[in-house]
């Protein structure tokens, strides 16, 4: 899924073409690649369930994450999941994108938004965006056990209850508030250990399966985990 900026710098294209004539074809700038990978969608499916993608390369932004919305701007939560290819280590590049070749290594394959967008004209792409999204129950739910324990993780790290949690008490994080919002990082932590240890998945699975670590995500919200001193295994929040 683009964010607004991404959305902002297509339009920027439609408003100023890089040619001398108004831009109507893909010439292969690869300023969509360069933004991220895109989000999948419900006609996606068939790419995942024939190998041609592959869960170690997708990400997921979980149901009730704040993101971007891309039309409205501003911040929301997600109503459903969004499912998204990862990006390069140290970009935001598309993971199968070449930008030095102008080249797609899924190219035939390529995901629907890929399909659609064209950035002389976003009307196609700002209509499917939030469309049939697909999500991991879409595709591990056949799988018993494990569609078992994304949905536990799902629930016991709603973003809904940390977001009622980080606004209690004016902000402070403190008390039974603070313990609570201990309590839902530390499961996110160990469960994403205990299916790595006990099945021997691939770590790399793991941002599809739970999303983004919250750590991480508290962090981009300015609040981190920080240990008191070495002998102690419990954590405080930083805010």
């Amino acid at each position: 899924m683009m964010d607004k900026q991404e959305l902002k710098d297509l339009k920027k294209l439609v408003r100023n073409p890089s040619s001398k004539e108004n831009k109507s074809e893909c010439n292969r700038c690869m300023t969509c690649c360069a933004k991220g990978g895109p989000a999948l969608h419900q006609a996606d499916k068939h790419l995942i369930e024939s190998g041609k993608l592959n869960g170690r390369f997708l990400y997921t932004i979980r149901k009730g994450e704040p993101a971007q919305d891309n039309v409205k701007g501003g911040l929301i939560h997600t109503d459903t999941d969004i499912i998204k290819i990862k990006s390069k280590e140290t970009s935001d590049i598309c993971l199968y994108a070449d930008i030095n070749n102008s080249s797609c290594s899924i190219y035939n394959d390529r995901p629907l938004e890929c399909r659609v967008l064209k950035c002389w004209d976003t009307r196609e792409i700002e209509d499917l965006y939030q469309k049939e999204r697909l999500t991991r129950q879409d595709i591990i739910g056949h799988i018993e056990g494990l569609s078992d324990l994304v949905e536990e993780h799902q629930e016991k790290c709603s973003f809904q209850r940390i977001i009622q949690l980080l606004e209690s008490n004016s902000g402070k994080l403190e008390g039974g508030a603070l313990s609570e919002l201990l309590e839902i990082v530390q499961f996110d932590i160990s469960i994403r250990k205990l299916v790595v240890e006990k099945t021997g998945t691939d770590k790399a699975y793991l941002p599809f399966l739970f999303g983004i670590p919250l750590q991480n995500i508290l962090k981009k919200l300015g609040i981190e985990l920080k240990k008191r001193n070495p002998d102690q295994e419990r954590s405080d929040i930083q805010g």
